[in-house]
C-alpha cells in the first residue's frame, strides 16, 4: 500500500482540481445569472462546457506524471480490463478520486455560500451546481444510454490520443486534447444527463450535497437517480475501450522497438 501512496495522492489532487474548476464554473453560471434564480444563464452551457474541458486539462496536468491522471473510475476500470492496469489498484484509485471530488465540492460550496444563501436559501433546487440530473426523470434508460455513449466516446478518444501506435502528441499536449474531447462531448451529448461521464465527478459531489442538506440531491430525495452516472460511465468506458482495441488498434502498426546503444 505504501508504494501506492504517491499515485493515490496524485489521483486525489487531480480530481480535486478537476471538480474545483468544474463545479466552480457551474456555480458562476447558476448563481450569478440574471434570470430566474437557479437557471443556467449568462453565458450558460457554452461557459460550462468550456470550463469543464479546461478543468479536465488542469487535472490531467496535476496527476499525469505520477498516476497517469485517470481522475475517473470509468477510465481506471477500462484500463484494468484492456491495459493490464492492476486490479488491486482499482479500488484505492476510485476511493481517492471520490474523496477528491467530495472535498472539492465542499470547497466550492464554502466559497459560494453567500451566493447560495441569496439564490436558494433553503437549498431546494441548486444541487445541480455540483452533480447531474436527468432531463427526463421518468425515462432512466435515456440517461443511462446517454452516459454510456458519452463515456464510450471519451475512453475511445483518450486511447486514440495516447496510443503510441497512433502518432500520439507529446505528453505535454495530451491533457489539452483530452480537455477538448470533454468540451466536444459536453456540447454534443450534454443535455440528457449533464454529461457526468465520470462516476467520481458525479457521486463525490452528490454525496456532499446530501451531507450539506441540499434537498434535490438525487440520493436521499426519493428520486434514486444516482446510479445512472455510475453504471453508465463504467459500462461506456469498457465498451469504448473495446471499440478502440478491436475496431481500430489492431490495424495500427506496432511501434518500432528502441535500439540498444550498447
Amino acid at each position: 500500500m505504501r508504494t501506492l501512496v504517491p499515485e493515490l495522492v496524485a489521483e486525489f489532487f487531480g480530481t480535486l482540481v478537476l471538480i474545483l474548476f468544474g463545479n466552480g464554473v457551474v456555480a458562476m453560471v447558476v448563481l450569478f445569472g440574471t434570470g430566474t434564480p437557479g437557471e443556467v444563464v449568462h453565458g450558460g452551457f457554452t461557459n460550462i462546457t468550456l470550463g469543464w474541458g479546461l478543468a479536465v486539462t488542469m487535472g490531467c496536468y496535476v496527476a499525469g506524471r505520477i498516476s497517469g491522471a485517470h481522475i475517473n473510475p470509468a477510465v481506471t476500470v477500462a484500463l484494468a480490463v484492456y491495459r493490464d492496469f492492476p486490479w488491486r489498484k482499482v479500488g484505492p484509485y476510485i476511493g481517492a478520486q471520490v474523496l477528491g471530488a467530495f472535498l472539492a465540492a465542499a470547497l466550492v460550496y464554502w466559497n459560494y455560500a453567500p451566493a447560495f444563501r441569496a439564490v436558494d436559501p433553503q437549498l431546494d433546487h441548486t444541487a445541480g451546481v455540483f452533480t447531474t440530473f436527468p432531463a427526463f426523470p421518468n425515462e432512466p434508460g435515456a440517461g443511462l444510454l446517454d452516459q454510456t455513449i458519452g463515456t464510450a466516446l471519451l475512453v475511445f478518444l483518450v486511447l486514440a490520443i495516447i496510443d503510441e501506435r497512433n502518432q500520439p502528441p507529446g505528453s505535454n499536449l495530451t491533457p489539452v486534447l483530452i480537455g477538448a474531447v470533454v468540451v466536444a462531448i459536453g456540447m454534443s451529448f450534454g443535455g440528457m444527463h449533464g454529461y457526468a461521464i465520470n462516476p467520481a465527478r458525479d457521486f463525490g459531489p452528490r454525496l456532499f450535497t446530501a451531507v450539506a442538506g441540499f434537498k434535490n440531491n438525487g440520493l436521499t430525495d426519493g428520486s434514486k437517480i444516482f446510479w445512472i452516472p455510475i453504471v453508465g460511465p463504467i459500462l461506456g468506458g469498457v465498451l469504448g475501450a473495446a471499440a478502440y482495441d478491436f475496431g481500430l488498434r489492431r490495424f495500427l502498426p506496432a511501434p518500432p522497438k528502441a535500439q540498444s546503444s550498447g
